[in-house]
């Protein structure tokens, strides 16, 4: 990450590396971006789950990567999902969801965070698309980066979510952080993923994932 740059130099450094927003990309369209997955560091391919099976549709979503700026520099909202959910219970995950029809991307982002966590889209200045993630539970992600200025008032949908914090943003850019794990998913299958622990809060599998793709995306580095 760029050290000793200015607020508005380091918007504009991120800003250079995303992928544009583009009107013609809505969901459901053919992305041809290159991807990263739940399965890219399935590398024993003898491993079961370590690739994804031929031929699976996607589902398309979006999450938003927002980028609050504080006076002691940049944070990522993350949200720990409600336990009453019927998947990814509990998890640490970025504010986001399944797209509708004929949405872009950063609508969906901007629709989901509104509703889950009750960011008001007005106070959100969306600047480019990240690598799209496709996770093993069968979903095309598009995380899409913005900007938040404070003040701003966050609520929590109960249903969806059971608590909101921030991560500062230079924490989950550095690659030191990353640990890689090994786990089986509830159709049984191993697979090896990104995890990073900040204070008490366990960030991991798809949303580690789509982060730390998002810090190679910028330090125009290999995943590894």
């Amino acid at each position: 990450m760029k050290a000793g740059l200015s607020p508005t130099e380091l918007r504009d450094w991120i800003t250079a590396r995303l992928d544009p927003l583009d009107e013609s990309r809505v969901c459901g369209s053919l992305d041809e971006r290159p991807t990263r997955s739940d399965f890219d560091l399935g590398h024993d391919t003898t491993m079961p789950g370590a690739a994804p099976p031929a031929g699976a549709p996607l589902k398309d979503a979006a999450v938003l990567v927002a980028l609050v700026e504080r006076p002691a520099g940049l944070s990522v909202i993350l949200t720990r999902r409600s336990d009453t959910l019927r998947s990814h219970t509990g998890q640490v995950a970025l504010p986001g969801g399944r797209c509708d029809a004929g949405e872009t991307p950063w609508v969906t982002a901007l629709r989901e965070a509104h509703e889950e966590i009750g960011l008001d889209p007005s106070h959100v200045s969306v600047v480019g698309l990240s690598t799209p993630y496709r996770t093993g539970t069968g979903y095309h992600v598009t995380p899409v980066v913005g900007f938040v200025t404070p003040p701003f008032t966050l609520s929590p949908n109960p249903d969806e979510v059971a608590d909101i914090f921030e991560t500062p943003f230079l924490f989950l850019m550095d690659p030191t952080n990353y640990e890689q794990r090994e786990g089986r998913t509830p159709a049984g299958d191993e697979r090896r993923f990104y995890a990073l622990t900040w204070e008490d809060r366990l960030v991991w599998g798809a949303t580690a994932g789509m982060l730390r793709a998002l810090h190679d995306r910028l330090e125009g580095e290999p995943i590894g």
